[in-house]
């Protein structure tokens, strides 16, 4: 090898390393290029999404009103609130309330209004008005406040709430603290939620959008600004937890509140309660299968259309039901002199009714369920029903026998049994004697478990005895 050779072979090398770190830099360069221009692209989305909300809120925030008691009521002492969830305390002056219509319609609480008459309403251009309310349901806990102007104001429209999705962006306005018109961001946490007592009839939107109190009566908004809740509550000592009633069920109420200043709702005349495990058991169902017909009362559509105690209501013009807050609901949704469609369980078999709705004249019965505990035995005494007892427990019932004595630490006695209980039915089986009782009770296996029929206080129920359960 001569050295031209080599010389050649050395600059070919180091061309090679030459292009090769050209094109590690133009590499290099690239992919800074991309990573500048992937962070100026999520800028812009970010700052496009800051742009949605900021135009939303300025275009929001004037139909968003502050309530407070007019400067002549003077409001009735009231006690603590109680229960899971806790409707936020109104501050004076921190009410808050959303204009819906050009003419002048506000919705809002009923626990925002109160006893009131009359509220005196501050719009977000300072001006005052005294507004009349036009109605109010307790039983959602809503509200209509009317003010009169020479002038449209500003408004939102009602939104369809049945469209909502879980992980739907949410925005809340109010007057927290009498801060006015505060703006808070968050998402539909969960749909449909009950059982906060709070209210007769509870569908709560849930939601992570910061409400306190004086958000009450406050809209919850969608990104497209329309109301798809009226605030109403949030739980107590928790962060981040606040619930809204549904704009489709604000929209219904108002409606009847404006025209009629009154609810009108549907009355099946039932007492009900949840299936329980053992009451599931007992009547051959799943517990979601649908709700236990604890009570039917004479003369009212259910006793007319066939109903009888122990059937499983499971579903209502072809929704299914599965809990008393839902058929609840379904029923007091239907106007009275409508033919419904009631789909019950009874012995383990589907049918089909027709039952011709009337009007709730009274508060609808749920029945409440004793606390389950661990049984060994009965434990209790029976007499026959006289007129004596009749009147000395005020019993309405002509049938059934009378519970007199309950043992001390027996199932009966943890199970909330107690003296005074009139016992109607065992395993479904009418009892209207202490005979009759006892013939069933001889029946009945060392390890069974027990299925009563009881009646207190003109109110019937279902309980389980596990007679073989230690």
């Amino acid at each position: 090898m001569n050295g031209g050779e080599v010389s050649f072979r050395r600059s070919g090398s180091t061309l090679i390393l030459c292009i090769f770190f050209l094109l590690s830099i133009v590499q290099l360069s690239a992919t800074d290029m991309l990573l500048a221009a992937d962070e100026k692209s999520g800028i812009n989305l970010l700052e496009e999404m800051e742009k949605v909300f900021v135009q939303l809120s300025d275009r929001v925030k004037p139909s968003v009103v502050n309530i407070s008691p007019s400067p002549s009521f003077v409001p009735p002492p009231q006690g603590p609130d109680e229960g899971q969830g806790e409707k936020p305390p109104e501050l004076p002056g921190s009410g808050s309330g959303v204009i819906v219509d050009k003419r002048g319609y506000i919705l809002t609480n009923n626990h925002v209004v109160g006893e009131a008459a009359e509220v005196e309403v501050r719009l977000s251009d300072k001006s005052r008005f005294i507004g009349k309310v036009v109605g109010k349901d307790p039983d959602t806990d809503l509200a209509v406040v009317k003010v009169d102007t020479d002038h449209e104001l500003p408004f939102v429209p009602i939104g369809d709430s049945s469209k909502l999705k879980v992980g739907q962006w949410a925005i809340a306005v109010g007057n927290p603290f009498g801060l006015d018109r505060t703006v808070t961001i968050g998402v539909v946490s969960a749909m449909g939620r009950e059982n906060i007592n709070l209210s007769r009839y509870e569908d709560f939107i849930q939601t992570d959008a910061s409400i306190n109190p004086g958000n009450s009566g406050g809209p919850l908004f969608n990104i497209h600004g329309e109301v798809i809740g009226i605030n109403t509550a949030i739980i107590n000592f928790a962060q981040g937890i606040g619930f809204a009633i549904p704009s489709n069920m604000a929209r219904d109420i108002m409606a009847q509140l404006v025209e009629k200043g009154r609810v009108v709702r549907g009355w099946l005349g039932i007492g009900i309660q949840q299936l329980t495990p053992e009451l599931a058991s007992k009547f051959g169902v799943k517990e979601t299968e649908g709700v236990l017909v604890s009570e039917v009362f004479d003369g009212h559509p259910a006793q007319k259309a066939g109903i009888i105690p122990g059937d499983i209501i499971s579903g209502v013009e072809g929704k299914q039901v599965d809990t008393p807050a839902a058929l609840a609901r379904a029923i007091a949704g239907m106007m009275p002199g409508k033919k419904v469609g009631i789909e019950i369980i009874r012995d383990g078999k589907r049918r089909s009714l027709v039952v011709e709705i009337t009007e709730r004249k009274e508060e609808a019965v749920t029945a409440a369920i004793p606390k389950k505990q661990p049984e060994i035995a009965l434990g209790i005494n029976v007499e026959d029903l006289t007129q004596d007892l009749v009147e000395r427990f005020n019993i309405k019932e002509k049938k059934g026998v009378l519970i007199t004595d309950v043992e001390p630490n027996s199932p009966a006695e943890r199970e909330g049994i107690r003296p005074g209980d009139l016992l109607k039915e065992v395993n479904k089986v009418e009892v209207n004697t202490v005979t009759e009782f006892n013939a069933v009770i001889n029946k009945l296996k060392k390890d069974e478990s027990i299925l009563l029929r009881i009646i207190r206080e003109n109110r019937a129920f279902f309980i389980v005895l596990n007679l073989g359960k230690p």
